[in-house]
């Protein structure tokens, strides 16, 4: 575990930090640029492009040195084509929606290049508008191969899934027309997985739709590829996405979000009290899992901790918990080497993902400020948040 804090370990026991205020969001610059170039020696190797899938990280303070590395920025909708266009105007804009909205989809296609649909009457109702004005159409197929264990919430290919155009359907509604409006296919069923996982989907997307691929001029594998994450199969990938681009001669598109930010993001927080049930003590943060990491309460997953272990493999065990109502706000159990006090500083890592763009004000709990660590060492405040920020949300 102790990787993913390295980029601590010259400031940690500095002035700096300690002066910060808690809970805030610390995103490290040095990490993040080491995710992008190894994202950058892919499309140097295999051709293929590589986006930002803003939905999980979206601080575009940092967009200017992601721009160097990727190709452009993949959103979910209008205000992240926006943002993805004013931010990172040199690369891509490509849009995915599950059903686009009548009175938004002009202004979308003033910041969209490519604009995928997820069914065929979507397609059908938007196509030809996005074509006239330039824009490459692309359309979700739904491969049917669920390549997850325990997360249904996250997989595309389950049983009922709203996401993707299934070869049932494609075959039942799909006309010449349309057909030939497409200019790409796109899929996404991975959730933060190795390349076996593309590998079993690839070959469903090729078993169901091989006979259309020849006629696409790209290809866009999705997101949840854990590229950056240690024990990633990078050789296992470039062999898939070569061998996808030579066999239909297409542009293959990833557009990955976790892993252009793995590990490139903190959350500070600080002990507010210690308490005790049946024998277990509780120490209550300053900082949410509800609100700060709501990731953690949906996946579930327990985030990494500094200095700490997630087992009972040190001798001091706590519970670590939220100071909303919520009786759930629970990050995790852990152990330490010693006993924890009021008022001790908490890092947690991995904390770029999903936090910052998903973070919410439940019970009026404080946005945290967000701060850049420099190259070298340093910390700047990008933004902060107050009472205004809550209250706006809610009325004029």
């Amino acid at each position: 575990m102790n990787h993913i804090f390295e980029g601590l370990t010259s400031v940690i026991d500095g002035d700096g930090i300690k002066a910060l205020k808690t809970p805030c969001y610390v995103i490290d610059e040095k990490r993040l640029q080491q995710n992008a170039e190894v994202l950058s020696s892919m499309m140097s190797h295999t051709g293929c492009k590589i986006l930002l899938a803003q939905k999980a990280f979206s601080n575009y303070d940092f967009y200017p040195l992601l721009s160097r590395c990727l190709s452009g920025t993949e959103a979910s909708g209008l205000y992240e084509a926006r943002l993805g266009k004013e931010e990172m105007p040199e690369g891509e804009v490509h849009v995915f929606c599950a059903a686009y909205r009548d009175d938004e989809f002009g202004e979308l296609l003033k910041y969209a290049d490519h604009i995928v649909f997820n069914s065929i009457h979507q397609l059908a109702k938007f196509g030809s508008l996005a074509k006239q004005q330039g824009k490459s159409i692309g359309l979700r197929i739904n491969p049917e191969c669920s390549t997850q264990e325990g997360h249904e919430i996250y997989d595309p290919c389950a049983k009922g899934s709203r996401l993707g155009v299934t070869r049932d359907v494609w075959d039942k509604e799909m006309t010449p027309d349309l057909l030939d409006m497409l200019d790409g296919i796109h899929f996404h069923t991975l959730c933060e997985q190795n390349s076996d996982a593309l590998e079993a989907t690839l070959k469903a997307v090729e078993e169901k739709f091989g006979d259309i691929l020849p006629s696409m001029k790209w290809i866009n594998m999705g997101g949840g590829h854990h590229i950056t994450k240690a024990d990633y199969d990078v050789a296992r990938l470039e062999k898939l996405l070569i061998y996808a681009r030579d066999k239909w001669n297409v542009q293959v598109y990833l557009e990955p979000g976790e892993a252009v930010a793995l590990n490139a993001g903190y959350l500070l927080t600080r002990i507010l009290d210690i308490v005790e049930n049946n024998g277990m003590k509780i120490a209550i943060l300053d900082s949410s899992a509800a609100c700060h990491m709501p990731d953690v309460i949906e996946m579930p997953y327990t985030p990494p901790l500094m200095n700490a272990a997630s087992d009972d493999s040190k001798p001091y065990r706590y519970r670590l918990a939220g100071p909303t109502c919520l009786s759930g706000d629970v990050t995790g159990d852990y152990s330490f080497d010693s006993e924890l006090k009021i008022g001790d500083m908490l890092i947690f890592g991995d904390m770029a993902i999903y936090t910052t763009c998903k973070n919410n004000t439940f019970n009026g709990m404080p946005l945290p400020d967000i701060f850049r660590l420099g190259k070298d060492g340093s910390f700047e405040k990008l933004t902060d948040f107050g009472y205004g920020d809550f209250k706006g949300r809610l009325g004029s």
